[in-house]
């Protein structure tokens, strides 16, 4: 999804969450138990209805672990509405052809969470016709950086899908018991695709603050 211009009058709601951040001492991590990933990770939880989360620095990058968390691998087929051309550009990378096949489930459904939508995500998220198994979410517009998520409540998707980033649960455990889980389960590469906990802090406390006036 593509990252627009920030209103003027979003711009205070954007200042306040990084000068609340940034006077948190929220820095870069890779420890075990870092909390700003795990928060944001439960915040769209709650907010999606799915049991299983997993974070990303770019869309692309949860585009890839939704179609990866599915199988959905070069020389398969994958359905997606309405894609973007940026969409089509990665999944073609990818090696994934996509089809308009009505009996291919949908490989994904999107919503980019903008300063424009933030208060409307509740209905935005409520069923209206065909749900994917899986649900991407953008968070670039908000200005931060790059940020996107996944939500499943499939636990083998969710897996695959944090197996495909660098440091990402499965990396993290194996740095500090230096024992592979499930290693049937590792890609032929993985990227870096990490969230920096900078940016989920930002998107987090965005979330939280939805439908609250701004605060002193």
């Amino acid at each position: 999804m593509k990252n627009k211009t920030i209103e003027k009058e979003h711009l205070f709601s954007l200042s306040f969450v990084l000068s609340r951040v940034l006077t948190s001492g929220v820095i870069m991590s890779i420890e075990k138990n870092e909390s700003e990933l795990k928060g944001l990770e439960k915040s769209i939880a709650k907010l999606s209805g799915k049991r299983y989360v997993s974070l990303f620095n770019s869309y692309t990058g949860a585009v890839h672990a939704a179609l990866w968390g599915q199988d959905i691998v070069y020389g398969s087929q994958a359905r997606l509405e309405e894609p973007i051309e940026q969409e089509r550009k990665f999944v073609n990378w990818l090696g994934v052809e996509l089809t308009q096949d009505a009996s291919s489930p949908l490989g994904f459904t999107r919503l980019a969470v903008g300063w424009n939508n933030l208060n409307d995500l509740e209905r935005l998220l409520e069923p209206s016709g065909e749900q994917a198994a899986v649900q991407v979410f953008d968070f670039t517009p908000l200005g931060f950086g790059p940020a996107a998520a996944i939500a499943t409540n499939s636990e083998l998707a969710w897996k695959k899908a944090e197996r495909l980033k660098i440091f990402g649960a499965f990396d993290l455990q194996t740095m500090w018991t230096q024992e592979e889980s499930e290693p049937e389960l590792q890609p032929a590469a993985q990227f870096n695709y990490r969230l920096s906990p900078l940016v989920a802090a930002c998107v987090k406390l965005s979330l939280l603050r939805r439908n609250r006036g701004h605060e002193d």
